[in-house]
């Protein structure tokens, strides 16, 4: 069969390399890729954002099946428009994308359907929001409703933090229309974790959790990012909190919205904080996280092609999963400035000696093939140097033992990606 992946980040070449795997593959395409992308699929130059020029590929080439990787088409509608021309393609509906696409939509639904999460409030008008702070103890966390890159969520320990994030958002529309409305609700305190479930509708099954470090430096220290590692299974939510996590916040969240006519399929992935109470939601994103994907299918041993397949026809429930009980770390190498300004065009060396350490990869996020075939930086997180071990701690020092191979100017990385794990046991 002939599959199309959608993105061009590290999660799509996790993909690409996952679904290339597959007896059921013969001609693997992903649009637009990336450097390393290139390597294992058909690189097709049309952005993971222009719906009509994708939609007429895949029908041209009559593709079989359509894995979409990043938020932005899937909040624009790409689903339907894929299945309105007899496609078939994995990802939710336009109108379930909204668990992601606006977070009034996704509060509002978790409220309606019982699911625990922080208590909350809409504003449409900046003063009203200045007010209802100054009503508030803090900390307290400001979102943007709509997509902002994962940069629209604003912890704020202080009054004066939260009224600069409205200032911010609202006053100086640093986050352009997603800005409009922004929701305020109490900050959470606990630990992080991420899980993912692969649902049709009406059956789901969770994947193996995993944990994302979300901030630039050590520590969990400065601005937000897209992700600079991750590592699975995630200690705080395995056992009773994994348990709890999929029967109170995963489980009425597929089963209710089933049961309001709105079936959700796809990918759902729960942000959960794992509070003195309990398992509670942050977020809900509607397909695979990145970097989280690159550190949770290295452990797949099912057929992604099959587990996506079932998810679109409805057949979940047949589907038996087969994962490798080793731990898997995943190390993001970025741009030195990132996620601030960054230079882009930076030969990367030693990717063949990284490559070469056992039960390593490396999948490309920020890379592309320059004329002279070299490949060379064009993002801000450029790698997810990933390894597989026995424990976590090796599987850790497998990571870092590959990225020590690998150089370009200004490279950077956390040096303490799953270190809370490691006083947990695995």
């Amino acid at each position: 069969m002939k599959v199309l992946v959608i993105g061009s980040g590290g999660r799509e070449h996790a993909l690409c390399w996952k679904i290339a795997q597959s007896v059921k593959v013969k001609k693997l395409y992903c649009a637009p890729g990336n450097g390393g992308i290139a390597q294992s699929a058909q690189i097709i130059d049309i952005k993971a954002d222009d719906v009509n020029r994708l939609v007429d590929f895949a029908s041209q080439e009559r593709i079989d099946l359509t894995i979409v990787g990043p938020e932005v088409p899937l909040v624009a509608g790409i689903v339907d428009r894929f299945l309105d021309k007899g496609l078939k393609v994995f990802g939710p509906s336009k109108d379930m994308a909204r668990l992601e696409g606006s977070k009034v939509f996704a509060k509002e639904a978790m409220r309606r359907l019982g699911v625990p999460t922080a208590d909350f409030k809409m504003f449409l008008d900046a003063k009203e929001a200045h007010n209802y702070i100054e009503e508030r103890s803090t900390p307290l966390v400001i979102k943007a409703d709509g997509l902002a890159a994962g940069k629209g969520v604003i912890v704020c320990k202080a009054k004066e933090e939260a009224h600069d994030a409205i200032k911010r958002i609202m006053e100086d529309n640093e986050f352009g229309l997603a800005g409009d409305k922004v929701v305020i609700e109490d900050c959470l305190i606990g630990e992080e974790a991420s899980i993912m479930v692969v649902s049709d509708g009406k059956n789901f099954i969770p994947l193996v959790s995993s944990q994302d470090h979300k901030r630039i430096f050590d520590g969990d220290k400065g601005p937000n990012t897209g992700g600079m590692g991750a590592y699975s299974p995630a200690p705080v939510v395995e056992g009773e909190n994994f348990k709890r996590s999929i029967n109170e916040i995963i489980k009425p969240m597929i089963l209710g919205l089933a049961k309001e006519g709105t079936p959700f399929k796809g990918i759902l992935y729960a942000g959960i904080m794992i509070t003195e109470d309990g398992p509670k939601t942050l977020e809900f994103n509607v397909r695979f996280g990145d970097p989280e994907t690159q550190a949770v299918l290295p452990r797949m041993k099912t057929d992604l092609v099959e587990l996506t397949e079932a998810s679109i026809d409805g057949t979940l429930d047949k589907i038996k999963m087969s994962w490798d009980d080793r731990p898997c770390a995943c190390v993001v190498v970025a741009s030195g400035g990132y996620p601030g300004p960054y230079r882009k065009g930076k030969e990367i060396e030693g990717l063949k000696g990284a490559s070469g350490i056992k039960d390593a990869v490396v999948f490309h996020a920020g890379t592309r093939v320059s004329e002279d075939g070299k490949i060379v930086t064009s993002g801000g997180r450029v790698l997810g140097v990933t390894a597989l071990g026995e424990t976590l701690e090796e599987a850790v020092k497998r990571s870092y033992e590959a990225v020590s191979k690998i150089k370009f100017d200004k490279m950077y990385y956390r040096k303490d990606i799953a270190q809370k794990a490691f006083a947990k046991k695995v």
